[in-house]
């Protein structure tokens, strides 16, 4: 007797929606992902309870009659594609056919849509159709899923807190409102609305109505391209970043796509102008034709594979790298109205610099900032430049006046004051020197008094002889000693001279670390960052106003004036106008 059976349709349904209809957001996505797809200008998402007792989206869309009203729901119906060979051409944000099918299983969804005649109202409960019936006329779609999960309690069972399910929609929302600017959304929950944009095609105003006002005016426009890709977007200043990769919004052809790899080459866009466990705020929108990605790689497709994905990380990183590099970095701290607000601790970088790495979270009420005013001119590439407009200098000239704790240098000009952290400083141009004499190979060598030996396990010893050729092209003079052990007798000069061999030994250290996925640049570039913390002037330690200058004369030739190699900043600023505020000298 045959064992083996072909599922019921429904419960194949059930099984799909395990992996198409996660939570509440995952509902929510596939919905309004259907209302783009159907040429929506205006879509409202309401929930009752975050989505767990209902979500309601309704769209301005192109409507479906009565056949495909009821269609819509089989398992694999689809208007997307209709041949194998578009799987290689998606250009729609659905196409596989699984996500009505799959929500209608799991919940009681009621339809009612109409391509502008009579209309049509289908009621589906768990999967089973209940009735169809005539609607009326109004031009588009409103589908209602109430009580998800009803019939399924252990999944309903593992939905977290009505706040957790909140904001995991309302990020996805704000994701779908910045990968499309030209549609109206809106979201509100139990009557209260958190997001709503107006649909003018303007991304840095939606980008104003999700982070705000202060953030969108520190938001950079990139655009880049090569033969194959075409990236367009926004970028933050280094000081606005988030403990959390969260806003990084990657789209590709307007989709919303999860990619660790292009995640990656977005921070490494930043490297040295912020911490590295920290990340940036970037919407990248990339362009590229559709036969050279593939987007059938999870129900969710979200997943995404490029054809070329060297080219497009090139592409990302150097048109991150080169848009920074045109820009003065120095944080400008603001007057706060309430000064107790403000607290200046010691060792803490990021009170410190008085929070400016702060953003509105995507949650925050919408009408709790809609009524703040827009400059006309919220254009990033009309923005003044406060600090200088000298494109050839990017650090301005200033003069130095005194020393705080023997740490923080105090320097003026004409426009204000200069907070400049001396060990951070100092760290940059050590760092630069000592990079800059690595790639161009500047071996010059100092004698040591008495070699040093080091000696290791017989597998980390096979590991540094292979990289004898290396280790000697760094400045060292080294040979073998005896069993596993290695003598060194010269080092380069910018090896600093205190501490000598811990410092040999911590070089070697990274080369035993960074073997199995070794990188010159990136090994050049720990190595310079390590020796140049070594080299610097520790804080508390007092120098002198001329010693100053010398400092900050040298910092001014960096490259990267503005941020030490680990991210923190070299010099903070006042206006002028924002200490006269500060003493009552002006008016607020």
């Amino acid at each position: 007797m045959s064992i083996i059976r072909v599922l019921d349709e429904i419960l194949a349904n059930k099984i799909a929606a395990g992996e198409v209809v996660e939570r509440c957001s995952s509902v929510v996505k596939e919905l309004v992902e259907n209302s783009i797809d159907a040429g929506s200008t205006e879509i409202k998402v309401e929930l009752l309870e975050s989505g767990i007792k209902e979500i309601k989206v309704i769209d301005d869309g192109k409507g479906m009659d009565k056949e495909d009203a009821v269609t819509c729901f089989s398992r694999h119906a689809t208007s997307k594609i209709y041949r194998e060979a578009d799987l290689y051409h998606i250009g729609t944000l659905g196409f596989r056919g699984e996500a009505l099918a799959s929500i209608a299983s799991v919940s009681k969804v009621t339809l009612s849509t109409s391509t502008g005649d009579i209309g049509t109202i289908v009621e589906i409960h768990g999967g089973k159709l209940i009735s169809v019936s005539k609607g009326d006329s109004r031009k588009g779609t409103i589908i209602a899923v109430k009580e998800l999960f009803y019939n399924t309690p252990a999944r309903l069972k593992h939905l977290k807190s009505l706040y957790a399910e909140l904001a995991n929609i309302t990020d996805y929302m704000n994701k779908l409102a910045l990968s499309h600017p030209n549609i109206r959304f809106t979201l509100s929950n139990d009557n209260k609305i958190i997001l709503k944009t107006d649909g003018n095609n303007n991304l840095l105003k939606t980008i104003r109505d999700i982070y705000g006002l202060d953030i969108a005016k520190k938001m950079l426009e990139i655009n880049g391209s090569n033969d194959d890709y075409e990236i367009n977007g926004y970028i933050s200043l280094p000081e606005v970043n988030k403990a959390s990769r969260s806003g990084i919004v990657t789209l590709v052809n307007g989709r919303i796509v999860r990619n660790s790899e292009l995640n990656r080459v977005i921070n490494e866009g930043y490297h040295s102008l912020k911490p590295d466990n920290r990340y940036p705020i970037a919407i990248i929108n990339i362009k590229v034709d559709t036969s050279i990605v593939d987007v059938n790689i999870h129900p969710t497709k979200m997943d995404i594979k490029f054809g070329k994905q060297e080219e497009l990380n090139e592409l990302v990183y150097s048109t991150i790298k080169n848009r920074l590099k045109e820009k003065t970095l120095i944080p400008h701290i603001p007057l706060k109205k309430q000064v107790n607000d403000v607290k200046i601790e010691k060792n803490n970088y990021e009170t410190f610099t008085l929070n400016f790495d702060i953003v509105k979270e995507p949650n925050k009420e919408f009408n709790d900032y809609v009524d703040i005013p827009i400059n006309e001119d919220l254009n990033v590439e009309t923005q003044k430049e406060e600090i200088h407009e000298d494109v050839k200098e990017r650090l301005p000239i200033m003069y130095p006046v005194g020393l705080v704790h023997g740490t923080y240098i105090i320097a003026q000009n004409e426009t204000g004051m200069y907070l400049m952290d001396q060990h951070a400083a100092k760290e940059r141009i050590n760092y630069e020197t000592v990079k800059n004499a690595l790639f161009d190979g500047r071996n010059e060598t100092i004698p040591l008094l008495i070699p040093v030996t080091i000696e290791y396990s017989a597998g980390e010893f096979i590991i540094l002889k292979e990289n004898f050729d290396l280790i000697k092209s760094l400045g060292f003079t080294i040979e073998e000693f005896g069993l596993n052990s290695i003598i060194v007798k010269e080092h380069p000069i910018w090896l600093p001279l205190q501490n000598c061999q811990e410092n040999i030994k911590k070089i070697f250290e990274m080369i035993l670390e960074h073997e199995k996925k070794f990188d010159i640049k990136r090994f050049y570039d720990n190595l310079s960052a390590t020796v140049a913390c070594k080299m610097s002037i520790k804080a508390n330690t007092n120098i002198t106003l001329e010693e100053m200058e010398h400092l900050i004369n040298d910092l001014r030739k960096c490259s990267n004036p503005f941020n030490c190699p680990h991210g923190r900043p070299t010099v903070i600023y006042y206006s002028k106008s924002d200490l006269e505020k500060m003493f009552k000298r002006s008016g607020f």
